[in-house]
This record gives C-alpha cells, structure tokens and sequence, in this order.
C-alpha cells in the first residue's frame, strides 16, 4: 500500500474543550497508526460523529484517495440513512392520520354539518307527528274505558287515525282563531230584574291598569288614578259593564278581583273570547248578544276594535303617569247615558272627528254651561216664565 501523505484536519468547535481534546488524541492515534490521509472534516460531519455513544469506533479517518472507504464514512452514511428513513415514516404516518381524521370528520362537520342537523330535524318531525296522531287520533272513551262510536269508526284503522287527527286539529285551529263560543254574554235580564240600556265594553290593559316589570319584583299592575270613582259613574243602572281584554283569563282575573271589589263590572270576557286575525287578538262585539245601538267600547288599540270602528271610542294608551283622564270618560259617558241617546254612534262618530276627543267634550260642556247661565240671566231679568232644560252632547242639542 503506497504512502499516503497526511493531511491537516480541521477540526471544528465542537461541544466542551474537553470533548474536543478527546476527539484529538483520537484522530492523532489512528494517523500515527496508519498512514491515511484524514479528510477535512466539516461541522455537520464532526457533529454526527460527536452524538454517536462510543467514542473508540469513532476513528474518524478515511482512505479518500486510496479508494477504500473509511469507517466514519460508512457509520455517518448509516446514521443519516436511518435518521432519513424515520423521519420520512413519521411523516408520512403523521400525513397519513391527519388525512385519515380529516376524511372522518368532513363527514359531518364543516360544510356537511348540515346534514346531521337535517337527520336530526327529520328525525325529531316524524317522532312529533307520530306522538300527534296517536294523541289526537285515538277513539274518546266512556267513563269505563270502552272506545266511543264516531263517524271514523268503521274506517280502516290508519285512515281513522288520520282522519281524527285532522278533526282534532281543526278544532283546535278554529278554537285559537275564533271566539270560544258564538254568544259571548248571556241573553239580557228580564223583568223584574234591571237590564241597563246601554253596554260599556272597556279594556283593561293601558286602560284601567299599567304592566310594570323590574328584576325585584317582576311584572306588576300599577292602577289608575280615579278608577273607583270612573266604575261607580258608570256601573249599573246606566251601563252593563263588560271587562273585554286580550290577556288571558288566569293573570287578568285575580286583578280585576283587587280592582273592582264592590262588583260594579258585570261580565269578564279575556283572550279565548277574541278572534285572531293578521297576529292580532280582535274584539268582535257581533258576538257579545247585544244591540249594537247602544254598545261602547273603549280601547286605545285600533286593531282591537277594526271589525266595528263605529262604536268605538279611542282614548290614548295610558303609560304610568298621573292624569284625570277616566274622571272625564266618566263625566262623558254619563251624559251620553243621562240623554237617552237612540244610537251611540251617531255621537261616537261626532267625536272620532278630534284627536283629543275628551277636550273636545270638556269644550261643549263648557260652551254649554255659559249658554245656560246666559239663559238663567234672561230668565231672572224677564220675571217668571216657563221652565224648561237643554242638554248638549257634541254638536247635538237637546231640550
């Protein structure tokens, strides 16, 4: 084997001095030993040598030149090989999982989570009309638990489950919808009790109490000023008073309780009463038994009243505040009352003409006082003279 001339190694900064030292008496061992030339060493190579455990294989010389490879040579190789080939796996392992869970869970989330909400819904639908058919759709038993006879009877079973089923929620369309029965008040008192002649239809809502809600108390009914005093001007011998509200009958009820103790409200009528039109609860007072002549309602909703705006009287909606406002509805309908009127809406018409229909009346009213002490004057300044009174209601004078 022909001499080969020794090379200078250069050897990088590698780890602590003493590694370094280490790694020199190494190299000057086997140069001394042998006579091969040592390669120049880079820092990535001396770096890969320097992490393997032992350092007696570490013999970091080479035949570059002599066409045999070195030991370091082939123990790098190896090392980068194998270092190579586990990094490749993992991340192909790594790419080959996050593909997998993307798969898996592109099938029912992102932009195909709609899908589990449609098998959801779908599924909730069909449990929701099976319960309702077999609610709605099983045959009334008697009180000893025997099926009844209807008209779906003889049907075959299915088609008798739909057909009661759509019976039913038919009925129950029509009892949202429409009034709850056809004559909301009974016929008018007969002799020898008293009927008043004419009917107030009032809402209580805005009208006679205001709604109030805070976190410590929760919802409250404030009361109107004067509304002992409006109730007994109007209650019974003038006017039949009917409470017709669209609340329903379970928190309306307990507050009329507390508001009209001495039972001057004749008749209660509450939501199931109305009939449902455009989302709102409409008061048909075709339905409430009476002339429709002599019948008033008072509301501050117009949609309330819209299937008979000629009797109706609106006042503004009452939000709270202090006011005299139902000493003045009084005052108005007691002369309306008082002057045996043959057709109210005649007079309700006269007054739907004012956006303050009240100061409107206060305004007759006053009008009609000057005219009468203007007349008592006369009187006195011709001497006795035939007595006679006049009364006027908007516009209308009558003697």
């Amino acid at each position: 084997m022909a001499a080969l001339r020794l090379s200078m190694c250069f050897i990088p900064k590698i780890g602590p001095s003493h590694h370094r030292i280490v790694l020199q008496k190494c190299l000057r061992h086997h140069l001394n030993k042998r006579h091969y030339s040592l390669a120049f060493l880079s820092r990535t190579v001396i770096d890969k040598a320097y992490r393997i455990e032992t350092i007696t294989p570490l013999c970091l010389y080479s035949t570059h030149g002599s066409g045999v490879k070195g030991l370091t040579d082939e123990i790098l190789k190896s090392k980068t090989t194998s270092e190579q080939e586990n990094q490749s796996g993992n991340n192909k392992q790594q790419s080959s999982e996050s593909e997998g869970s993307d798969k898996k869970d592109s099938k029912w989330t992102g932009k195909n989570a709609w899908k589990m909400g449609l098998i959801f819904l779908s599924g909730w639908s069909v449990l929701t009309a099976a319960g309702m058919l077999y609610i709605w759709g099983s045959p009334l038993s008697d009180p000893e638990g025997k099926p009844i006879i209807d008209e779906f009877t003889e049907l075959p079973i299915l088609t008798a489950y739909i057909k009661r089923a759509a019976s039913e929620f038919s009925k129950q369309k029509q009892m949202i919808v429409e009034p709850s029965r056809e004559r909301l008040l009974p016929d008018p008192l007969q002799y020898p009790y008293v009927q008043p002649p004419y009917t107030l239809v009032i809402e209580m809502t805005n009208i006679l109490v205001h709604p109030e809600w805070t976190y410590g108390t929760g919802w409250r009914f404030k009361k109107r000023q004067f509304v002992d005093y409006f109730l007994q001007q109007v209650g019974p011998p003038l006017f039949e008073v009917v409470v017709y509200t669209g609340e329903q009958g379970f928190n309306a009820d307990p507050i009329l309780n507390n508001l009209d103790p001495q039972g001057y409200i004749m008749y209660r009528l509450y939501r199931d009463a109305t009939r449902y039109m455009n989302g709102h609860h409409v008061k048909d007072l075709s339905c409430l038994n009476r002339d429709m002549s002599k019948v008033i309602i008072v509301d501050w909703n117009e949609k309330s009243f819209q299937l008979q705006k000629e009797n109706a009287f609106n006042m503004e909606k009452w939000t709270g505040e202090d006011d005299r406002s139902l000493i003045d509805l009084g005052h108005f309908l007691r002369a309306i009352a008082a002057s045996g009127v043959e057709d109210v809406r005649t007079v309700l018409k006269h007054y739907q003409q004012f956006d303050q229909p009240l100061e409107a009346f206060k305004e007759n009213q006053r009008k009609l006082q000057e005219e009468q002490e203007k007349q008592a004057k006369q009187l006195q300044e011709q001497g006795p003279a035939k007595k006679g009174g006049y009364f006027q209601l908007g516009g209308f004078l009558k003697r």
